[in-house]
């Protein structure tokens, strides 16, 4: 098995829903977001390229890419970022990150982690998301866990649901008959960094 998901940008419409749900449902920190939407187009987020009505903008949501070959796996000393073998969840280890950013460092994929360099604060005076999602603490690396406290139970990430235009998929990429297979078949698919031999389980629709 191998957990991944599939985003048809033809439909993303960058409403950032999937970068909100993702943060309520893991109660991340302040500045803290897991799932980031990248503008390609103008020279600013949401600007397109180019001028009316020929203009041209593609939302590509970012993510931790929960890799096949994990360069971050490679690279961590306590092994406090690892691959799940049953479902090859690129995971983190709170209590064993030492918090010297190694898989930050050797990870292709920028803004993906983030440090927490003081003790996590909050707006609300209350948590927010899933009372089994893990605490957040200082001195730690952190990212995208596909919402491992989700997925456990039976359920498909925050990020899935949320999605307004239905452009995200996900489930088992070793499965030829699983949703996510079916789309990345009939659409054609790209990966980010395909170069790196990371392998990523994120495929963007062609």
């Amino acid at each position: 098995m191998r957990y991944g998901f599939a985003i048809d940008q033809n439909r993303c419409i960058g409403c950032h829903t999937c970068a909100v749900a993702c943060k309520i449902e893991n109660n991340l920190p302040d500045q803290v977001w897991w799932n980031r939407i990248l503008t390609d187009g103008g020279e600013e987020m949401d600007v397109p390229e180019g001028e009316f009505p020929e203009g041209k903008i593609d939302y590509i949501p970012v993510n931790c890419q929960h890799c096949e070959n994990p360069a971050c796996v490679k690279v961590c000393p306590v092994g406090a970022t690892y691959k799940d073998p049953e479902t090859g969840v690129v995971r983190q280890d709170y209590d064993k990150c030492l918090g010297c950013r190694m898989c930050m460092s050797a990870c292709p994929y920028t803004g993906v982690r983030s440090f927490n360099w003081e003790e996590p604060s909050y707006v609300l005076d209350m948590s927010l998301g899933d009372s089994d999602v893990a605490t957040h603490v200082k001195h730690t690396v952190e990212k995208c866990t596909m919402c491992w406290h989700r997925i456990a139970k039976g359920e498909e990430p925050a990020c899935i649901s949320a999605c307004p235009g239905r452009a995200r998929y996900w489930g088992d990429l070793d499965d030829p008959n699983s949703e996510v297979s079916k789309v990345i078949a009939s659409h054609g698919s790209k990966q980010l960094l395909e170069d790196r031999g990371t392998n990523p389980s994120i495929y963007y629709l062609k």
